[in-house]
């Protein structure tokens, strides 16, 4: 599935792409269908970002011939996943080059937003705690809050359900999503098929994986 330039950061490559030629270069695409709130894909994050990333820039035929997509897999059921989600917007708005250092601290701290840690605050709370998480990768706190913010009065428009500034933002990513089917994160889909893959997988099944595929 494409990627639209305003969210390039989504995306992660391993090696400049090479001399322009009469044929166009493209790489093999990895796409990781993640939430924020989901203790698997916090799982499989954690060891692509120990693991398995480290060893594709090591590998440079693997880096060369290679791209992941981080995909914004929001589950309602938890209902501060879809905060937890507007934040990474911010931060892809505001400082893409950061967003996936800053994936990587979320995905530390996600039990302080699990449904039992935000029940008792506000929605604007829960707000200010997450850009301080995106203030710990170098983004600007009060940019991030500012995108995030819920007023509370109506706006010129007399609107009381108009979102923040990244709804539209939330809109597409989930718009895009649908069109795809994907439900059950973290869910890998390789160059457009879906991969059995398990977020439990060691460095030593992800390497014959990416001998075996990436060729």
């Amino acid at each position: 599935m494409a990627l639209p330039p305003k969210f390039a950061g989504h995306k992660l490559v391993f090696a400049a792409p090479p001399a322009p030629s009469a044929v166009a270069h493209t790489t093999h695409t990895a796409e990781f269908y993640l939430d924020y709130c989901c203790p698997y894909s916090a799982k499989i994050f954690r060891t692509l970002n120990n693991a398995v990333i480290p060893a594709i820039k090591a590998n440079p035929q693997w880096a060369s011939s290679l791209s992941f997509i981080f995909r914004q897999q929001i589950q309602p059921w938890h209902p501060s996943s879809t905060l937890m989600h507007e934040v990474a917007l911010a931060v892809l708005r505001l400082a893409p080059e950061r967003f996936w250092e800053f994936s990587g601290v979320l995905f530390e701290e996600q039990d302080a937003y699990f449904d039992t840690n935000v029940v008792n605050e506000t929605r604007n709370d829960t707000y200010r705690r997450l850009a301080k998480v995106a203030a710990k990768t170098g983004v600007d706190e009060e940019e991030v809050y500012r995108l995030l913010v819920i007023p509370d009065k109506p706006g010129p428009d007399g609107f009381l359900n108009s979102g923040n500034q990244v709804t539209n933002d939330v809109k597409l990513v989930t718009k895009m999503n649908r069109l795809v089917g994907v439900h059950f994160t973290p869910t890998v889909v390789y160059d457009g098929v879906v991969q059995d893959i398990s977020s439990g997988w060691t460095i030593e099944q992800w390497t014959e994986w990416l001998t075996k595929n990436v060729v």
